[in-house]
């Protein structure tokens, strides 16, 4: 897994052998990422789920000012952290833990997001929960978009007010950018 472009392009990212993690392949990221070009400059990104930080850490590469890892899994925390440290990056900030605390957590700290990546376990139901959770707490900055992955589009909920700015299907997965009307 490398980063695709950018100030860290070409760099090895670590992250395979991370149980119950599935990173996002370079040919998903690579589209992805041409589809949110636009709101990358000097974005405030959260990777909730990162997994390796793999999306984060393309958002950084890419223009992005600041990014906020979260996963709850230890061996997962520890990979982001190794691969912010084997690049350089100093002022990403990492939480280990759950979800939904984490996001309580930021949403006392006032801070709004403009991307929010959202790539959950797919047999939870954790991509509804994450998304009314971000509406409820209001961290999603106005003109900011989620980015939602999921085994089926069926599973992304598009809260009121709420719109899909774009969705497609890669292999196995669906990834759908939502937006505030």
């Amino acid at each position: 897994m490398k980063v695709i472009s950018g100030k860290y392009k070409g760099r090895v990212l670590d992250g395979f052998d991370i149980s119950g993690t599935r990173p996002t392949m370079d040919r998903v990221k690579e589209s992805l990422f041409a589809m949110i070009q636009n709101y990358l400059d000097d974005a405030v990104v959260l990777d909730l789920f990162a997994g390796s930080g793999n999306l984060g850490i393309e958002a950084l590469s890419e223009g992005a000012a600041d990014v906020y890892f979260v996963d709850k899994n230890k061996k997962a925390c520890k990979v982001i952290q190794g691969n912010l440290e084997k690049l350089g990056i100093v002022d990403a900030k990492t939480f280990c833990g759950d979800f939904q605390k984490v996001l309580k957590e930021l949403a006392l700290l006032g801070v709004k997001f403009d991307i929010i990546f959202l790539d959950p376990p797919y047999q939870t139901d954790f991509i509804e929960k994450s998304i009314l959770s971000i509406v409820s707490l209001d961290i999603l900055a106005e003109d900011g978009i989620l980015v939602a992955e999921s085994d089926q589009l069926e599973k992304i909920i598009i809260p009121d007010n709420f719109f899909v700015v774009k969705s497609k299907k890669y292999g196995d997965k669906w990834v759908a950018i939502l937006k505030h009307l």
